[in-house]
């Protein structure tokens, strides 16, 4: 069978984790690509709230194995704590949880890297985390990184005193001079060294050649990849369709279905331009509405209107092939909605990746009428007030894709098929 893929088409933050978690009951394998404690998937099912940073969406759900591919990067105090709370409220993780031997570990003083570079100034912040991303992908990339697979080495601490050392060398250098902590991290690897390792690309190909359904789970959103989003501001990995491959270790001609995740309007969290972005009544009623506060970090998200030339940007980069609609319930009470439908740069036609060479576009808008009702009882498309369904229809009109399925709640049974 082939692997469908979901991922969010905006700056992260767009309900992928319900969505996961909706559709994972049609399949055997749930396998996050690429990523790490960054994320923060959010999940509610009868009142209770559950938010994955590493350990895939799918594992709310029983009899489904969860796959973290060779992509993630993994904080192993992350991991224990998550599994931990998930244990605490009742679901069983070790026997379904499988973890690339080929991720890279994130170390103490990756965080400490990360803090050094996030605190040099107001022109180098990107909005970071903090919780050692970037500077673990340079260390992958650059072959210093530790895999996690290598825990089980007899010489594994030397590796990692190594590499600690190099680090510590470095940031003193910088002026940038506190000490390492890591008996927790230690601790937690300790932890770690009970749970299932396998060579994810091996596995996942075995269980394709052998009929299971197989859904790639992304984090973030196509506009913070680190090639095709607005970079410098964007996240230290491929976000992207193509990601999957890479970060299983599957062929392309392995993909099938692509579910590209929106919200009915648009947020950002940390530094970067945003267009549409509302410093008004309206994107602090977004805000509060949307409850849009990050899951991970507790930080503000920037808000502001649908902008279709940033989302056909993100249906084209990843081929999505179905639409999902996301929040539109935060809409629920404005008159007006507002949607950027292109950009222009100095009177002429301009697109998305003028973004990442600082330029600056004029936005041209669509006006449409809100549905001005709650859709707490409405189950089915025909139920959609007349304007919710006109709003579906442009959206639908301007990116050539259907919209497959809309959540009208935060809660796993509020949601629409189309």
């Amino acid at each position: 069978m082939p692997v469908d893929v979901i991922l969010g088409l905006q700056w992260g933050d767009e309900g992928k984790g319900k969505i996961v978690d909706l559709l994972s009951k049609n399949y055997s394998i749930i396998a996050r690509f690429q990523g790490g404690p960054n994320a923060g998937h959010t999940i509610i099912i009868g009142g209770k709230k559950f938010v994955l940073q590493q350990i895939p969406s799918g594992m709310t759900r029983e009899g489904i194995t969860n796959i973290i591919g060779n992509g993630v990067v993994l904080d192993p105090i992350v991991l224990k704590e998550e599994i931990d709370r998930l244990e605490g409220a009742g679901i069983e993780v070790k026997s379904r949880l499988l973890i690339s031997r080929k991720a890279n570990l994130i170390l103490p003083t990756h965080r400490m890297l990360d803090k050094y570079y996030e605190s040099r100034g107001s022109d180098s912040k990107i909005g970071s985390t903090l919780k050692g991303i970037g500077p673990t992908y340079q260390d992958k990339i650059g072959r210093f990184g530790i895999r996690i697979g290598e825990i089980f080495k007899p010489d594994f601490l030397d590796h990692y005193s190594a590499i600690k050392a190099q680090h510590i060398k470095l940031l003193t250098a910088l002026g940038f001079a506190e000490p390492v902590e890591d008996t927790d991290w230690l601790k937690a690897i300790d932890f770690v060294k009970q749970l299932k390792f396998i060579d994810a690309e091996y596995y996942i190909n075995e269980q394709l050649n052998a009929g299971k359904n197989i859904l790639a789970e992304g984090a973030q959103g196509t506009l913070l990849d680190v090639d095709f989003g607005t970079y410098p501001y964007v996240t230290s990995s491929n976000t992207v369709t193509a990601s999957a491959c890479i970060g299983l270790g599957i062929a392309p001609s392995q993909i099938r279905t692509v579910y590209g995740i929106f919200k009915a309007y648009t947020t950002r969290v940390g530094e970067g331009p945003f267009p549409t972005e509302l410093h008004d009544e309206t994107g602090e009623y977004l805000r509060q509405t949307g409850h849009e506060f990050g899951s991970v970090t507790g930080r503000k998200r920037r808000c502001g209107w649908l902008d279709l030339e940033a989302l056909n940007y993100a249906i084209m980069i990843n081929g999505v092939t179905n639409l999902i609609m996301m929040k539109v319930d935060v809409l629920n009470e404005l008159r007006e909605i507002e949607v950027c439908t292109g950009y222009k740069a100095n009177g002429k036609e301009s697109n998305f990746s003028a973004l990442s060479f600082g330029e600056s576009v004029e936005l041209t808008y669509k006006e449409l009428a809100g549905w001005e009702c709650s859709l707490s009882n409405v189950s089915s498309f025909q139920q959609f007030p007349q304007a919710l369904k006109d709003y579906i229809a442009f959206i639908e009109s301007h990116t050539g894709k259907e919209i497959g399925l809309v959540s009208t709640g935060p809660e796993r049974d509020e949601s629409v098929f189309l």
